[in-house]
């Protein structure tokens, strides 16, 4: 009646291997994870991490999720706690429930009233994005890049 769905069941369960728009990885309440996280799609905390986690998208962190340690990504909402290195290449969203203690760089940031916001904050462009291609292992030798010069 709304549309015609072309989809077929087969169609709707394949993969490619590639993560789709709407995918994001969850750590539960509970859940403690120590070490280093790698993620090429949005991921959310409720639970600890206690270590690094590096997200090619958005990281989430829970009124109940707590990181300990470094975040390296490209968008970040945080309402619960994060004590460490915090670098977000876009937009870094601080809610009201939010306690924040380190060092924080990101292009734009949002501080909600109430938040607990106690960091060494630089903000504007990150010009290096690290993030980029996290899962590769073979690493191409770096290119050089062509140097522009003014016309006089």
């Amino acid at each position: 009646m709304f549309g015609n769905n072309s989809t077929s069941k087969k169609e709707a369960g394949k993969t490619n291997g590639a993560p789709s728009s709407n995918t994001f990885n969850t750590l539960v309440q509970g859940t403690l994870v120590e070490g280093t996280v790698k993620s090429e799609s949005d991921i959310r905390v409720d639970g600890t991490i206690k270590g690094k986690l590096i997200c090619d998208a958005k990281v989430v962190i829970g009124p109940a999720g707590m990181v300990d340690g470094e975040i390296k990504c490209k968008n970040a909402v945080i309402e619960g706690k994060f004590q460490g290195n915090l670098e977000v290449f876009e937009l870094l969203n601080i809610r009201d429930s939010a306690h924040v203690n380190g060092d924080v760089k990101t292009n734009k940031l949002i501080v909600q009233s109430g938040a607990a916001f106690n960091v060494n904050c630089s903000m504007g462009e990150i010009k290096s994005q690290p993030i980029q291609n996290t899962f590769n292992l073979k690493k191409e030798k770096d290119e050089e890049q062509p140097t522009l010069k003014a016309a006089k």
